[in-house]
């Protein structure tokens, strides 16, 4: 290699903006759900002391990802920890909801463990409500860090950004896309292959919101694509399999898609008659 690149390469690698590595990352993470949920954990802790020790050790490894963050300010890294870790009762409080809803949401769910260890929306929405929290705090890098993981993972891409409101329920997963501007109520059910999305993806329309509002207790069935800031979907509604919505719908209405069926019986007998 010519030592001019290398040195252009170099100067690259002086001006790349620091972050830690996905690996570090999604250690954290990991450890940290299984810290919140022990049926995630790997590891059974007989004493409050392992606990405390885990909890004392997890906290520091969120300084050291934090350090690698140029985003963070470096001289307040406990400080902001000690916040993250203050906030954690809330996140599982919420995330208990979530547990309920998905067990509740799905006839196929035997016990509360089989949804924690084994339900890929309980996963992608753990990742969001802890990389919400975080990008809230200004760690946009670091959030989607989090939430791209459970993407790759689970085939379920939330935005951080996006805001989700109480007993959120996501039924089976793969497919579903939650933009960065989207409002999603309390008590509301997602189902495979749900697009939540923008009308345009005009690099001007950054700062504005793109992605559609969707009410309290709605359900959107599978391969539903709802697009628009300014669709609203309201409380109580129910959108349909395969349904493609640009245009907000009042509470309490059911959007379906309606197949076609065509008679085919004429063709049949044409078929027959030429002797094909």
């Amino acid at each position: 290699m010519e030592k001019k690149f290398l040195q252009e390469l170099f100067d690259e690698h002086r001006r790349a903006e620091s972050c830690p590595s996905p690996e570090q990352v999604v250690a954290f993470f990991n450890r940290l759900l299984g810290l919140l949920f022990p049926e995630y954990s790997n590891t059974r802790y007989r004493s409050i002391e392992k606990l405390e020790k885990l909890d004392a050790g997890l906290k520091r490894e969120f300084c050291d990802v934090l350090k690698k963050c140029s985003e963070c300010p470096g001289t307040h890294v406990e400080e902001l920890a000690e916040a993250f870790w203050s906030e954690l009762p809330n996140i599982k409080a919420g995330l208990e909801h979530d547990i309920q809803a998905i067990y509740e949401g799905d006839p196929a769910a035997k016990s509360r463990t089989e949804v924690v260890r084994t339900y890929p929306g309980f996963y992608a929405i753990t990742s969001y409500r802890i990389a919400h929290y975080l990008h809230g705090k200004g760690y946009r890098l670091l959030s989607r860090m989090i939430t791209e993981n459970a993407h790759s993972r689970t085939g379920i891409d939330i935005h951080p950004g996006a805001k989700i409101g109480q007993h959120f329920c996501i039924d089976h997963g793969t497919g579903i896309v939650i933009g960065e501007t989207t409002v999603i109520g309390d008590y509301v059910k997602i189902y495979q292959g749900v697009t939540l999305g923008a009308l345009s993806v005009r690099k001007e329309d950054a700062a504005v919101k793109r992605h559609p509002t969707i009410g309290d207790h709605a359900v959107i069935y599978a391969g539903a694509t709802i697009l628009g800031g300014e669709t609203d979907v309201g409380s109580h509604s129910v959108i349909g399999g395969n349904v493609w919505l640009t245009e907000s719908v009042p509470e309490w209405t059911r959007v379906t898609y309606v197949a076609r069926q065509e008679n085919r019986s004429a063709l049949k007998n044409s078929v027959q008659d030429s002797g094909e």
